[in-house]
């Protein structure tokens, strides 16, 4: 079999397994974690929202220009991303399998390089990053699919 890696993840953690064959169970090799996609807006931002004067006496709440756990959560999938490039270009794994939240799964695929979507042979949008090894294993195909 293909050397495999099954990355499971959310915007806050991503584990990282691999199956010694295409129906063994998954063993857990890493994990990476960002804090800050597990903080709420106001604790991301280091102060409220001001006000900014509109037309005539009336002023406006000041409003950021993006979402800030959407850009944390970015910040993670490129994280994520880079490690997978890193992983593969030292011979890791050959064929790659992603479980991933579903907003986290799309920001995830924006950020892999053209090398690391040719490698990816499974896809399941799915939160279940919090699972066991084998808990996960029964959300995969009972027999891996190999990358052709």
């Amino acid at each position: 079999m293909k050397l495999t890696w099954i990355v499971v993840a959310n915007n806050s953690i991503a584990r990282f397994f691999t199956a010694e064959s295409e129906s063994s169970s998954l063993t857990e090799i890493e994990t990476l974690t960002h804090l800050e996609g597990r903080l709420h807006d106001r604790e991301i931002t280091s102060d409220f929202p001001g006000k900014i004067k509109g037309e005539g006496a009336v002023g406006h709440a000041f409003e950021q220009p993006t979402d800030p756990k959407k850009h944390e959560a970015d910040n993670f999938a490129h994280l994520v991303a880079k490690h997978l490039e890193a992983a593969h270009n030292e011979h890791k794994f050959e064929q790659l399998l992603l479980v991933a939240e579903p907003s986290f799964l799309g920001l995830l695929r924006n950020q892999l390089s053209g090398q690391i979507k040719k490698r990816v042979c499974f896809e399941l949008d799915s939160n279940i990053v919090t699972l066991s090894a084998d808990e996960i294993r029964t959300h995969l195909p009972e027999h891996l699919p190999k990358l052709q």
